[in-house]
């Protein structure tokens, strides 16, 4: 059984609890948070025998084989580092890093010491995306013209998950000082990830723009500046010589948390639709494409990351997505900030 030290107490950690109780082949033995106390009342709260006051201290103690790290944003690269120095698999949270320069040393790093690396990309647990994945490795899109993808959140117009004004695990993700790359580094990744693996397909070429809305006065909330970017909007060519526009806002009136893919194809087209817990697939071939009708599809089950991880320890053979896949989609994101601060277009790698 594989021993597993949870980096990172906040609103994160409960999702990784859940993932991971559900698979015999793991145990979280262990918690460690930089806040005093913050681990030992989580730990408590949720049946962890042993808790850390920071990663040196658990580190030290060293009775873990992996860890997933669920720190802010920020601290992702230092602590990951850190864990690999010490010849620890790590499962780390999303974006692996805020530029590809660190990202890439962090792949280095991993792959270097043979250690086993994933990024918990949670929308590869989409049943629906995996299966338009296999149709399109199959040939039934055809040659693939056009692909659409959107990423859409609400939560700087409402208050579904809780008032971001008051509460800080929204307010840093507008921070740049706090660690903040903006909507393009928090949820574009996933879009972009959402898009590519979809499709089967490489950004080779993108042009991107960013905006940052006014939402308080002096674009400040106490330690706060509200400086990252809030909607993101570029058209990317892909190596396939498809066109795709790619979205990703947080003031998405009306959608909660919402990731739509649009893949056309000179045989058919396919619709993928989730919310992180129902995905929907529907497509348009054959006879239906003369009276542009879609019908739905149906999809299995597939193996979650957190599963994947399980069986990357076991078997020793790294899983995906990886490190190098999370500083590969980096790469695009700098691209597309690149792209929006000179106003033209800009070559992926």
């Amino acid at each position: 059984m594989a021993k597993l030290l949870l980096l990172g107490t906040g609103g994160i950690a409960g999702h990784h609890i859940a993932e991971f109780a559900a698979i015999p082949a793991c145990k979280i033995v262990a918690c460690a948070d930089a806040l005093p106390g913050r681990a030992a009342a989580f730990a408590a709260a949720n049946g962890i025998a042993n808790a850390f006051d920071g990663l040196d201290a658990a580190i030290g103690w060293g009775k873990f084989d992996a860890a997933i790290n669920c720190t802010p944003d920020g601290v992702h690269m230092a602590t990951t580092l850190a864990l690999l120095a010490a010849g620890k698999h790590v499962f780390c949270e999303k974006p692996l890093a805020p530029n590809h320069h660190d990202a890439f040393a962090m792949t280095e790093a991993a792959e270097t010491g043979g250690l086993v690396n994933m990024v918990n990309l949670t929308y590869r647990n989409s049943p629906a995306l995996q299966k338009a994945r296999a149709m399109v490795e199959a040939g039934e899109l055809g040659e693939l013209r056009h692909v659409e993808a959107s990423y859409r959140q609400s939560w700087l117009v409402g208050k579904a998950w809780g008032d971001w004004r008051t509460d800080d695990k929204w307010l840093w993700r507008l921070s740049s000082k706090h660690g903040s790359t903006g909507v393009l580094g928090d949820v574009g990744v996933h879009i972009l990830d959402f898009a590519t693996y979809g499709a089967v397909d490489d950004i080779v070429r993108v042009q991107g723009d960013l905006a940052t809305f006014h939402k308080a006065e002096g674009d400040r909330i106490g330690k706060y500046e509200l400086d990252a970017n809030d909607s993101m909007a570029a058209t990317a060519r892909l190596a396939s010589g498809a066109l795709a526009t790619i979205v990703a806002t947080r003031f998405a009136t009306g959608n909660a948390n919402e990731l739509t893919l649009l893949m056309h194809g000179t045989k058919g087209a396919l619709r993928v639709e989730t919310d992180g817990n129902v995905s929907k697939l529907s497509g348009c071939f054959g006879k239906d494409i003369d009276r542009n009708r879609w019908k739905k599809i149906e999809t299995g089950e597939v193996k979650r990351n957190a599963r994947r991880f399980a069986d990357a320890l076991k078997s020793g053979k790294n899983g995906d997505p990886s490190f190098r896949r999370a500083a590969d989609m980096q790469r695009v994101i700098d691209a597309i900030f690149a792209s929006a601060k000179s106003g033209k277009p800009v070559a992926v790698g």
